[in-house]
């Protein structure tokens, strides 16, 4: 991708699934890249299978004195943050009656409070520098309606919504976008689902399997990179289709 080579990234849940698929992607790219996550266990794996990353610190992004720790040492090792990865998030399968207040408050303090506090860090270190680049997760999810995962699915709505006003005040000097995936064959989701459970998710999908933590990680480099230069603003899906067809409720070609 055109301009990423000696750009500094600091990616978020930077130690497991699409976080560390694109942490590693960016390290193709030329870049130093920083990875934040809050367990200690995918850190230190993380560590040892990208040992060419330029950092790798704890932080909870629902804390904001965590988070402000964690982006001073990246600063430190770095130097710069031109392109923030806002990826860290969490899911719990559960019924929306049985959610509750302590449920509720720790999925969108990690999904959507976390997101806010790492972005407004970023920003405010890039609008001084004059240029940048946020890009966070969002989740398909956060547009369609999904069973046992309504918390899940307010937060990501929530970063959607961020993600747009983040676009317009930062704007011309930071340019901010959204990737909405759809199913992806991370630890999280593997976690959660059962081998049925992944093949009838799979049967749904016009492209009849999940998505690779690897093709977000594409994305999210074309976002960043001098060849994405006027996208701002937007929310990119990538779900083969799942949205397209409703999850597939009524498509089939079968």
């Amino acid at each position: 991708m055109r301009g990423l080579k000696g750009k500094n990234v600091l990616v978020t849940g930077g130690a497991s699934g699409i976080g560390q698929a694109t942490a590693s992607r960016f390290m193709e790219e030329g870049c130093a890249v920083c990875v934040l996550d809050r367990s200690a266990e995918a850190r230190t794996r993380v560590a040892e299978e990208l040992p060419g990353l330029a950092g790798v610190f704890d932080a909870d992004v629902a804390n904001f004195e965590q988070v402000q720790v964690a982006f001073a040492e990246a600063l430190d090792r770095m130097g710069s943050v031109d392109v923030l990865i806002n990826n860290a998030g969490i899911s719990i399968r559960h019924d929306f009656l049985d959610i509750t207040p302590a449920a509720w408050d720790e999925v969108v303090g990690v999904n959507l409070k976390g997101a806010f506090y790492v972005a407004q860090t970023a920003a405010r270190h890039m609008m001084d520098k004059g240029s940048g680049v946020i890009l966070n997760t969002a989740s398909t999810a956060g547009t369609t309606g999904y069973p046992h995962y309504a918390d899940y699915s307010a937060s990501k709505g929530g970063v959607i919504a961020l993600t747009y006003a983040m676009a317009l005040e930062l704007a011309p000097h930071v340019r901010v976008n959204a990737i909405s995936p759809g199913y992806v064959l991370t630890p999280m989701q593997r976690a959660e689902y059962s081998d049925e459970m992944l093949d009838a998710v799979n049967r749904k999908i016009p492209l009849r399997r999940h998505a690779k933590p690897e093709e977000i990680a594409g994305l999210f480099a074309y976002l960043a990179s001098e060849d994405a230069a006027f996208a701002t603003g937007h929310v990119y899906v990538m779900d083969g289709a799942e949205t397209t067809g409703g999850l597939c409720s009524q498509w089939s070609h079968e």
